[in-house]
């Protein structure tokens, strides 16, 4: 398959960088040796930073083989039971998203995105774009819970409050997954969002309901009915193709006894902003003092844990 060609060329590639990189803070090293000047070192730790950073992203890629995991993601996020405060907190996790794929140097495209009443989302599905977007975000599916001293209220009450996000792998063409035409009643409705001359003028968002499944999914973020339907198209194939690959997992887990299992839509991680800061993944252990920081889009340390944990439970 071609993507399992373009997927081993950037592994050489990145093993071709790494003694590149190691080459380079060898040579400014001993050039600093022989003229200790501040240029000198500056350029050594920025190649060195460098370094460390290839190094962790080859590390990571190596736990990613499983099928689909080199492709595009999508994902979808929803807020809880709560109202203003839960679309909020919707908001906030779409942000620290757009914020990791932008530092990892993945594109972000919104498919479909409904605003809440007061403030926040109540919906918002994304198309993130480049090499292993799934194998990194794949752990991310599940319920996140927020506490903290809600803005939204005026006695400054501490709340609690939940939203869920789901990731699907981005099928390719070639993938197999039948969808009927006869299987599929489509709505058309008005856009709610920002965009050219059409938007909230013409019926050219769409709403597909998966009859089999009972799946539903929209979009109303292009510019024609058309490209609306065909991108809802993509969103339905990506989640029929997670609905397959989660009964494939959950027969190999049921064949090896494991008794440690990852719950699908379970809650997996707290961020906690009042009394104290911290985030904490309850699969994995992994913890981080900086809650602003994993808000802003720090969440690697969480995502490389889910990873090895993983592989440790498989190889188990």
């Amino acid at each position: 398959m071609a993507s399992d060609l373009n997927s081993l060329k950037k592994r050489v590639e990145d093993l071709k960088k790494l003694g590149e990189l190691d080459s380079d803070v060898k040579t400014a090293v001993e050039l600093y040796s022989e003229d200790p000047d501040e240029g000198i070192l500056a350029e050594a730790i920025t190649s060195l930073e460098t370094l460390d950073q290839l190094i962790r992203h080859c590390e990571l890629s190596l736990f990613l083989s499983a099928p689909f995991d080199e492709g595009n993601a999508i994902m979808a996020i929803h807020p809880g039971q709560g109202g203003t405060e839960a679309c909020d907190w919707a908001d906030m996790l779409y942000r620290m998203y757009a914020r990791w794929a932008e530092r990892e140097g993945f594109q972000v495209r919104i498919m479909d995105t409904l605003a809440g009443e007061e403030a926040g989302i109540k919906s918002v599905t994304l198309s993130i774009m480049g090499d292993y977007a799934y194998g990194y975000l794949r752990g991310e599916m599940g319920v996140h819970r927020l506490v903290r001293i809600s803005p939204f209220d005026a006695a400054s009450r501490r709340h609690t409050s939940f939203a869920s996000v789901d990731v699907f792998p981005e099928p390719e063409e070639e993938v197999d997954i039948e969808v009927l035409e006869s299987d599929i009643d489509m709505e058309v409705f008005r856009s709610g969002g920002p965009g050219g001359q059409n938007v909230n003028k013409l019926n050219t968002a769409v709403r597909l309901r998966h009859q089999p499944s009972g799946i539903v999914v929209a979009c109303q973020t292009e510019r024609t009915q058309h490209a609306n339907r065909e991108s809802a198209m993509r969103i339905l194939k990506a989640k029929l193709l997670e609905m397959r690959l989660r009964e494939e997992e959950k027969k190999k887990e049921e064949a090896r006894g494991m008794k440690k299992q990852i719950g699908w839509g379970s809650q997996i991680r707290s961020y906690v902003l009042a009394p104290y800061t911290t985030v904490k993944d309850h699969r994995t252990d992994c913890e981080a003092g900086n809650a602003q920081g994993v808000l802003d889009g720090d969440i690697t340390p969480f995502i490389q844990a889910y990873l090895v944990m993983k592989e440790e439970l498989t190889n188990n």
